[in-house]
Order: structure tokens, then C-alpha cells, then sequence
């Protein structure tokens, strides 16, 4: 039997790491919008002064550079002397050896010869030597320094032989060091002996590292200029968000001072024509539009108590008869009986009528769009809504003149306000009179020959809860035509109502609602 195979042990499962770019954008969510903006803004001041400062350190370099080149190709080019007799010491025109640094020691004691009036096989460089260094360079391997430059050897390259296949007059540049290490631009060109015929290249450089240094001093210039700007930047930034954003600083502690003291209504000052003014000025508004519909809502509670502690009352008293009479034994007469119970039954439905017109107005001023909307023949709701008004007012005549309307909105809420219309014509009409109910192209009045309205009360008309003091004996909540005023407004119509129009006794509700004479 085999023995049993060791349970492997589970894989290690590392964390992920986190990288650069997650630390960054984790530390960028942890700053404040402050921060944040300064922190944009000195970056995008350092991105801007490293490629400038990138461009004129390649600039200037690229001029520098182009200034040696052409003082290189501006130098005079000497004959090329037989590098062997040379060598030899004929003539004496250049001091020869085997390699560069051969020659550079041959060329350094020849000047501290010359220097000395000592005399030395290969002559010493003439005061007034050209400051350029040339050198004859053979495919034999013999290296020339000429008597008429700087003594100072150039390092060769392998590649430096091909320039013997360049056309007369023809050059080439590369950079290279002299045989001390340094750095140097170097010209390079092929010659011909007309004596021997020999074939040699001809080297000559300009040392390059004063613009090396320059460029040094540049780069260190820029660094320090660069630095400072960033700096700068940072700071002009933290300045420049903090005045940005003090707007923004004011609307926070505004929306904190709401949320710690319900106290809505408070505003904030408004300057200028900015983005940050517009939502300066929305957050008015709406600070504004939440403590007009809080007064709203506390004057509606006040009123709908106030409304409902009336009934209210007269059940409770009712009520609390019925049950003396009942605890005592001493029945009340038959026709007491029936009157209270007929008073309780009618305000059991004044409290119901009241309810249901609380219910109505409790709706959103504003409906979402589309929410309950269709297209309603208006006309065919005033039909219903008369139908409804001669069995509230069996006594009253009803004079119609309807053509067809069709409107967008509530068809229920609409003629809930059409109803209200009418029952507060049959209300106030005197037995027997007339109710005349129109409309034409839109337009619905409705007009009844009653006492009218004071001119003085019609501004309280659509008010809720608002009843004229000559008519607080008769039934009603006191919300019939505040209702008419927020459904004609959803639909978006107009309702007014004041005195007939032909200046006869009564009052005229007039009603103007957009829509079309065909069903669209």
C-alpha cells in the first residue's frame, strides 16, 4: 500500500501592490479642493518651465556648437609635409611619432625648447600659432603634429580613415578628445603630397570645453529658475484657490449652518456674473423656494386645526349627549334624537369634504412631467360637472354655450376644479336664478347672480382656508377655489374671478386653458 499523498499546502495570495500611480491618485482624493487646485497648478507651471528651460538648454547649445563648427571651418588648412621626413628632421616642419601621445611629447618638448632658444630637431611653434590644433594622420599608421598650431595631439578614431576618399574641398565634423581628455570638435578632410603622393587625413579641432562649462552653467541657471517658479507657483495657486473659492467656503457654511439649525431661508451675497455666482444664485433660490413652502405647510397645518377643531367640537358635544342620555336613563325626545344624529351625519361629511380637499392640495405644486397628463375633451368634463351642479341646485337653471375644447392635462383634477366652479355658483345663486356656464376657443366662465364679491376680498379668493365674512354661516372648507387655482396652474392655465362682465349683479369665474377645437 502506498503511502498517502501529503496535502499540498494552499498558494500564498500577495496584496496587491500598490503602485505609483494608485498612491497618487489616493493621495489627490485625500486633499481638500483647495489642495488640489494649488497642486494642478504649480504642476502645470513646472511642466511649462521644464520644456521651456528644455528648449533653450538645446538652443543655446545648438548655437554654441554651431559657432565652433564654423570657426573650425573658417582655419586655415596647411600643406602636408612627407610625414616620414619629418620624422627624420627635414625640413622641419612638424614633429611625427608612432601615436597620438608620442607626438604631443615630441610637440611639448619642442615649445619648452623653443622657449628656452635651445635648439631642437623639428623646430618649436611660432608665437602667434594658430589656437586651432591640426594633425596629418597616415594609413601607415604615422601621426603629424604641424609646427604651425597647438601642440596638442588629437585622439584618433578607426573611422578616421575614410575621410581619404572625400572630394577636395569636402569635410567632415565629429566630436572627439584630445590625448589629455579634452573634449574637442574635430574637422576632418583628405590631402595629397604633390611631391611623394602620398595620401593623408587631415585633422583639425578646437577644444569645446568652455561651452561644455557654459552648458553646465546654463543647465544649473535653469534648475534654479525652474525650481523657484515651481515654488512660486505653489504658492500663487494656494492664493489664487483660496480668493477662487471663498465663495464656495461661504455657501458651505451657509448649507452647514441650515443643516445644524433647520433655519432654511438663509441667503448668501452675490457678486459678479461667474459660474460660482450662478450657483450662489440657485442656492437662493432654492433656500428661498424650501422657506416659502415650510411657511406654506405651517400655515396649512394652522388652518386645516384650525378648520377641523369646529366640526370636531360639535360631534364631541353630540356625541357626549348621547351617552348622558344613555348613562342616566333619561332618553332624549324622539325629535332631539333625530336632529342630533342628522347634525352629526352633516358634519361627518364636512369632515369628509374637508379631508378629501386636504388630500388634494397635499399633491406636489409641480407634478413630474407626464404624470397622470393625457389629452381631455374640456368640454365633455363641464357637461359631467353641470350634471353634477343641477342635483346640488334642483331649483337653479343652467344656461350652456360649450363647444368642443381638447386640453393636455389631469382630466380627474380638472374637473374636480370645475365642479368646485360650479358648486360655489349654486352656492351663492338665489332660488330660482341662473347659472350661466361658456365655452369657447379655451375659454370657460362661469357666472351666477348672487351678491358678488367685495372688491376688497378678491384678493383672498384662491387663498386657503380664506371664506368671505358675509358667507362663514354657509357650508364649505374654505379650499374649493384654492383647488381650482393649482389644477387650472398644472395644466398651464390661467383662473381669475371677479364681478360680471356686463356689470349685473353676481360674480364670473373665468378659466383660460391651452389646447386645440379638434381631439389631436
Amino acid at each position: 500500500m502506498s503511502p498517502p499523498t501529503p496535502a499540498l499546502p494552499p498558494p500564498l495570495v500577495h496584496p496587491p501592490r500598490r503602485t505609483l500611480r494608485r498612491r497618487l491618485a489616493q493621495w489627490y482624493r485625500g486633499r481638500s479642493l483647495r489642495s488640489r487646485l494649488a497642486a494642478l497648478t504649480a504642476l502645470a507651471v513646472a511642466v511649462a518651465i521644464a520644456l521651456s528651460a528644455l528648449a533653450c538648454w538645446f538652443i543655446v547649445e545648438q548655437k554654441l556648437y554651431q559657432q565652433v563648427r564654423q570657426n573650425l571651418t573658417q582655419a586655415r588648412v596647411t600643406p602636408a609635409p612627407d610625414p616620414i621626413e619629418a620624422a627624420r628632421g627635414n625640413g622641419g616642419l612638424g614633429y611625427c611619432a608612432s601615436s597620438p601621445a608620442a607626438a604631443q611629447a615630441k610637440a611639448e618638448a619642442g615649445a619648452k625648447a623653443a622657449e628656452t632658444n635651445r635648439p631642437f630637431p623639428g623646430g618649436g611653434a611660432p608665437r602667434g600659432a594658430n589656437p586651432a590644433s591640426t594633425q596629418l594622420y597616415s594609413p601607415t599608421g604615422q601621426v603629424c603634429l604641424t609646427p604651425q598650431s597647438q601642440p596638442k595631439a588629437i585622439t584618433m578614431q578607426a573611422s578616421d580613415l575614410d575621410a581619404l576618399d572625400l572630394a577636395p574641398g569636402k569635410f567632415v565634423y565629429r566630436s572627439g578628445t584630445y590625448v589629455d581628455g579634452t573634449p574637442a570638435m574635430v574637422r576632418l578632410n583628405g590631402l595629397v603630397d604633390q611631391n611623394t603622393g602620398n595620401r593623408y587625413v587631415y585633422l583639425t579641432a578646437l577644444p569645446v570645453d568652455a561651452v561644455q562649462d557654459s552648458m553646465r552653467q546654463l543647465a544649473l541657471f535653469l534648475g534654479i529658475v525652474a525650481a523657484l517658479g515651481v515654488v512660486g507657483a505653489g504658492f500663487t495657486g494656494r492664493l489664487i484657490a483660496r480668493s477662487a473659492l471663498k465663495p464656495v467656503d461661504d455657501l458651505t457654511d451657509v448649507v452647514e449652518h441650515i443643516a445644524r439649525t433647520e433655519e432654511v431661508g438663509t441667503t448668501i451675497p452675490v457678486s459678479g456674473n461667474d459660474e460660482i455666482a450662478r450657483l450662489s444664485t440657485s442656492f437662493n433660490s432654492m433656500s428661498t423656494a424650501l422657506a416659502n413652502s415650510r411657511d406654506r405647510q405651517t400655515r396649512l397645518i394652522a388652518d386645516a386645526g384650525h378648520e377641523l377643531r369646529t366640526p370636531l367640537t360639535s360631534l364631541r358635544t353630540n356625541v357626549d349627549l348621547l351617552i348622558r342620555s344613555n348613562d342616566t336613563g333619561r332618553p332624549l325626545p324622539e325629535a332631539t334624537r333625530t336632529k342630533l344624529l342628522g347634525n352629526m351625519k352633516a358634519q361627518m361629511q364636512e369632515l369628509t369634504l374637508l379631508i378629501g380637499d386636504l388630500l388634494q392640495l397635499s399633491r406636489p405644486d409641480s407634478p413630474k412631467p407626464g404624470q397622470n397628463v393625457a389629452v381631455v375633451a374640456l368640454h365633455e368634463i363641464a357637461g359631467r360637472a353641470v350634471d353634477r351642479a343641477r342635483l346640488r341646485g334642483p331649483g337653479l337653471v343652467f344656461e350652456l354655450d360649450i363647444a368642443p375644447w381638447y386640453v393636455h392635462g389631469d382630466g380627474a383634477a380638472l374637473e374636480r376644479a370645475v365642479i368646485n366652479l360650479l358648486d360655489n355658483a349654486v352656492k351663492y345663486s338665489p332660488p330660482g336664478g341662473v347659472v350661466e356656464v361658456r365655452l369657447h376657443e379655451g375659454l370657460l366662465t362661469v357666472r351666477d347672480h348672487g351678491p358678488g364679491i367685495p372688491q376688497d376680498e378678491l384678493q383672498y379668493v384662491f387663498d386657503r382656508f380664506w371664506r368671505s365674512p358675509s358667507s362663514r354661516q354657509l357650508p364649505g372648507s374654505g379650499l374649493g377655489l384654492s383647488i381650482v387655482a393649482q389644477s387650472v396652474r398644472d395644466a398651464g392655465g390661467e383662473v381669475s374671478l371677479g364681478p360680471a362682465r356686463d356689470g349685473g349683479p353676481g360674480a364670473q369665474a373665468t378659466v383660460r386653458l391651452p389646447g386645440e377645437p379638434v381631439a389631436p
